[in-house]
């Protein structure tokens, strides 16, 4: 007889071996979901064994696992903030420090018009409206994929966010953008779980990962209507990104730093 805490115990080791970051962390979590219990109760029920059929699915997801696919895809979800979103391979996978942007949102004035773009599964816009209601809120993205995911999202959510498919700020009338572009470089290296699995047009942006940045801040800088730009930014590019916000006339400039302490979100406003 194997039991669940067996289970897991094997099922991390192999992970470890492929080289996951958090093996048993993603070991209780693929048995969880196969199981539909959480965490806490695998533990109660840690001498059960599993059944045949459960331990048939388990031993799939985890062949999926080790191949470095995403414990978010294979889940088909993903927490952010206060809301689970749904997430598959058209939409990157939200992360923490993308919350930085809503808090930046969050301190927009009431009935403030906002755009989210490159919304991808819609993270960013559809947490700003749920703690944020009184702000008109529109998510755009180039990729119909993508926003057909952030679609599903609010209706599960029953948030009312306006879509938009389009190159950045085309016909979007706005008085704030929040924006997470591809900013990796062409040629940096990725992590399998990212270069394998996630969308590269969300990822790549150009030789030195700025390309679509200076785009978008480039068109903010033509529209006096819009006063704040918040830019998602890679860990070492929040000089750069700076100091062409300035060039635009966004002379407040304002930077974030994540939980790992990098500078991950720069803020213009004018």
């Amino acid at each position: 007889m194997t039991t669940l805490r067996q289970e897991i115990a094997g099922a991390a080791a192999s992970l470890e071996e492929v080289g996951c970051e958090s093996p048993r962390l993603d070991a209780e979590l693929l048995l969880g979901y196969v199981l539909g219990v959480d965490r806490a109760q695998l533990v109660m029920r840690g001498q059960e064994e599993a059944a045949p059929d459960d331990r048939t699915r388990y031993l799939a997801l985890l062949s999926r696992r080790a191949k470095r696919e995403p414990i978010a895809y294979i889940l088909g979800k993903r927490d952010f903030r206060h809301l689970t979103l749904v997430v598959d391979p058209r939409v990157l996978i939200p992360r923490p420090e993308t919350e930085l942007l809503v808090e930046v949102g969050l301190t927009l004035p009431a009935g403030s018009r906002v755009a989210d773009i490159g919304t991808g599964s819609g993270a960013v816009a559809l947490a700003l409206k749920h703690e944020r209601p009184d702000l008109d809120v529109i998510g755009a993205d180039v990729s119909s994929g993508a926003l057909s995911v952030a679609r599903m999202n609010a209706q599960r959510l029953g948030l009312q966010v306006e879509w938009r498919q389009g190159d950045l700020l085309d016909d979007i009338d706005c008085t704030a953008v929040l924006a997470n572009l591809p900013y990796v470089a062409d040629d940096e290296l990725l992590p399998p779980e990212v270069a394998l699995y996630e969308p590269r047009g969300a990822l790549l942006g150009g030789v030195d990962g700025l390309e679509i940045v200076r785009r978008l801040i480039e068109q903010a800088r033509t529209r006096p209507e819009i006063v704040l730009v918040a830019l998602e930014i890679g860990s070492t590019q929040a000089d750069a990104t700076a100091k062409l916000l300035e060039q635009a006339g966004f002379h407040e400039v304002e930077r974030l730093r994540d939980l790992a302490g990098h500078e991950r979100v720069v803020v213009g406003r004018r």
